[in-house]
């Protein structure tokens, strides 16, 4: 508690707290993407409950994640070594390595997990024949709520590990990065279920997300090869598409009144 006292006086430490609490939302964006998509496959009545357990596991491991700091960031330390790299880049650093971490070794499994799930799902997505995998909503067979959440947990580890290390990278004091764990899942259990629902209501949002999920899995991938693509380009990217995916909503609504509008007067006669 004494070490606490002495933050809550410090424009530091806020300056910090917000920072890291506006990035964490960030990176928290394409969990909740996964987490929303996921539990629309499930039965109507279970689907809230998905999202919420979901997220409140992601809660759960981030804390525990951050109870042993020490341990994550010796994660990044490598454990293996092929001997193969790139050439060399801009600024002499090579364009690729193949010297693993245990963080290295998450992220291309988690990517690799990504870019599998995506695939599938849009494969279903553009398929209309049903195909009674149990991915397939459109057949007799839908996705069980226990093997959502044991999905939902793998791709939790996978953006806990990336959160907390960028959290140490922000600050040394566990007491922020706890605050801003505790902020950033409160916002995602807020806006878990409008997102979620949104997204049920509007197919080609579907596919967007999913195009998202490729795009981070591969750019997941990349990260854990030592190819650093930077994040202010894949936000960029996402950020643009959303908007214009928003431009089309907008037009198809407009569209959809104009068709449902009654082309008779008050009084019932033809206008």
């Amino acid at each position: 508690m004494d070490s606490i006292i002495p933050l809550l006086s410090d424009p530091a430490a806020w300056a910090a707290l917000v920072t890291l609490v506006i990035l964490e939302v960030v990176l928290g964006i394409d969990n909740l993407i996964f987490i929303s998509i996921l539990s629309n496959k499930l039965p109507a009545h279970q689907q809230q409950t998905a999202r919420r357990v979901g997220i409140g596991l992601a809660l759960v491991m981030r804390l525990a994640l951050l109870s042993m700091i020490a341990f994550i960031v010796s994660l990044t330390t490598p454990v293996f070594d092929l001997g193969i790299t790139g050439a060399p880049g801009q600024h002499g650093e090579p364009t690729f390595e193949t010297q693993f971490s245990w963080r290295d070794l998450i992220l291309i499994a988690g990517g690799l997990f990504l870019v599998w799930k995506a695939t599938k799902e849009i494969h279903h997505s553009v398929d209309d024949e049903p195909s009674g995998e149990a991915l397939d909503k459109k057949g007799k067979a839908a996705i069980g709520f226990g093997a959502a959440i044991v999905q939902i947990i793998a791709l939790d580890m996978v953006f806990s590990i990336d959160s907390i290390l960028t959290a140490v990278g922000m600050t040394d004091e566990v007491p922020i990065m706890m605050a801003a764990v505790i902020i950033t899942v409160g916002v995602m259990l807020v806006a878990a279920d409008p997102l979620a629902n949104f997204i049920n209501r509007n197919p080609t949002v579907v596919m967007l997300a999913l195009g998202f999920l490729l795009m981070i899995g591969a750019v997941l991938i990349a990260d854990g090869f030592g190819v650093h693509v930077p994040k202010g380009y894949i936000y960029a990217a996402m950020a643009f598409s959303a908007m214009v995916e928003a431009l089309n909503i907008w037009a198809r609504n407009g569209r959809e009144k104009r068709r449902g509008a009654s082309p008779t007067s008050n009084d019932g006669e033809t206008a």
